[in-house]
């Protein structure tokens, strides 16, 4: 039996070839061979090790693997399991499956090249079983690497195969200790986990959503992706290359008749973007962010059910939702521009782009200014839906907000005519002259009362 200390990747691998039940192969793809080289490095090799290969040329991939799909994908992961898998299995099943738990790990991975110009991320896949002769269980993960060079990207594709193996066999008590023994010593400085899925009995009592909450919470990912078409992927598979619009907000409502005044909000900022760009063939892809982080200082983080609860609502009325990890509108650009140099637009009420504006950003060396820096670094505009001058009114006056003065149109106040009192006024001014804010007039009659602000922030710029 393992020790229960925590054990570091060299430990975690020897403990692995000592114990004489597990036996498997490795087939490694785009990143050396750094998780079979734990293997063969601490000794005892022959104890846990069938087989390695790594077909790095393409007809000899596609050959083992079949064709057809990205070198770098699920699909391509899949194929790579099923054939090691069935291979491990017609050659050694006869002779050590009575006494083996057989497993496979695989991966496929684009580790950083020569100049830099590439997307350094992977697919990592292990097959297992908990017993001899037993069900096959899955786990397949998306990863981004955050090493600056090649050979870091590797050395810590290695450590993170080591936990892989070692926390499915020893660690798979519960979700929490199997993906704290995953990301030991590797995850969130050095690796980003943003998917993750688990197939088997031995995850039959997981809830694979949770998991990908988890990730965010626990600080694994920076945002992951539920459909409402489908099942999920990673941030990267919809963001790829994309004109993306963004509606940050806390959507409390979960009543169908607010869940459709949602939908149309952005299906509206998706056809003011289309009308933007023109004649270009650029794909847009909208989405409504939430936040795991707390909605008002001071406040608990909310609970899962919370958020599913807020998710689901916004899911059934056909939209799909980035949950992200931080609460600031400038680390959603820094994840989305990750992914795509297409434009990226926000559409928000009135109340968040007055709540964003006035946080001092204090974890922030240039405070408010860096925050703005940062926020339209990169083709990134704000649409900015009205509200009723009452509403507004009302809500500065809850939100203790001063210095805000504005004129009015039938009622209504749009961001071209709210004014701030100096100096931070000039800035506000620069940035609806230089078309960073663009006021969106809402559509005549009930339209225009289901607009009036169901996007809202908190002081730190948080959807709430």
């Amino acid at each position: 039996m393992p020790s229960a200390q925590k054990l570091n990747t060299h430990h975690k691998a020897l403990t692995l070839n000592l114990d004489q039940s597990t036996f498997g192969s490795f087939a490694e793809i785009g990143a050396g061979q750094e998780v079979a080289r734990w293997f063969l490095l601490v000794g005892g090799a022959s104890g846990t090790v069938a087989k390695t290969i790594s077909a790095y040329d393409k007809e000899v991939s596609d050959d083992l693997y079949g064709s057809g799909s990205r070198y770098v994908s699920k699909q391509r992961l899949e194929a790579m399991l099923d054939n090691e898998w069935t291979q491990l299995l017609t050659q050694l099943s006869k002779s050590r499956g009575s006494q083996t738990r057989f497993f496979c790990f695989v991966d496929t991975v684009s580790a950083r090249n020569f100049a830099g110009t590439n997307d350094s991320h992977g697919w990592i896949g292990l097959r297992f079983q908990l017993q001899p002769g037993g069900p096959p269980n899955d786990v397949l993960l998306h990863v981004n690497m955050r090493d600056p060079s090649n050979a870091l990207q590797q050395q810590a594709i290695g450590i993170l195969g080591v936990n892989l193996i070692y926390a499915a066999f020893y660690e798979g008590q519960t979700k929490e200790s199997f993906l704290e023994g995953v990301a030991q010593d590797v995850v969130a400085e050095r690796i980003e986990i943003d998917y993750v899925d688990l197939r088997g009995p031995a995850f039959e009592s997981w809830d694979r959503r949770a998991l990908l909450v988890h990730l965010v919470r626990a600080g694994f990912a920076e945002a992951v992706f539920f459909s409402s078409r489908g099942s999920a992927v990673p941030p990267t598979e919809v963001l790829y290359k994309k004109a993306v619009v963004l509606a940050p907000g806390y959507f409390g409502h979960t009543d169908s008749v607010h869940s459709q005044v949602h939908a149309r909000l952005l299906a509206s900022a998706i056809q003011e973007l289309r009308h933007e760009l023109g004649e270009t063939k650029s794909a847009i892809a909208g989405f409504f962010c939430l936040t795991v982080a707390p909605f008002m200082p001071n406040e608990p983080a909310p609970e899962v059910p919370d958020l599913f609860r807020r998710i689901d609502a916004l899911l059934s009325a056909g939209g799909d939702v980035l949950l992200f990890r931080q609460p600031e509108l400038y680390q959603m650009t820094a994840l989305v521009n990750r992914h795509t140099r297409a434009p990226v637009r926000f559409v928000v009420g009135l109340s968040l782009m007055i709540r964003a504006s006035e946080d001092a950003y204090e974890n922030l060396e240039g405070r408010r200014l860096e925050a703005l820096a940062r926020l339209f670094a990169q083709n990134v505009r704000i649409y900015v839906y009205p509200m009723t001058a009452t509403d507004l009114r009302e809500w500065l006056k809850n939100a203790s907000s001063t210095g805000w003065d504005w004129t009015e149109t039938d009622g209504w106040v749009s961001a071209s005519q709210l004014r701030h009192a100096p100096p931070f006024g000039h800035l506000f001014a620069y940035l609806l002259a230089s078309n960073f804010l663009v006021p969106v007039r809402a559509a005549p009659g009930r339209e225009s009362e289901e607009v009036k602000g169901p996007v809202t922030a908190n002081p730190t710029g948080a959807p709430s």
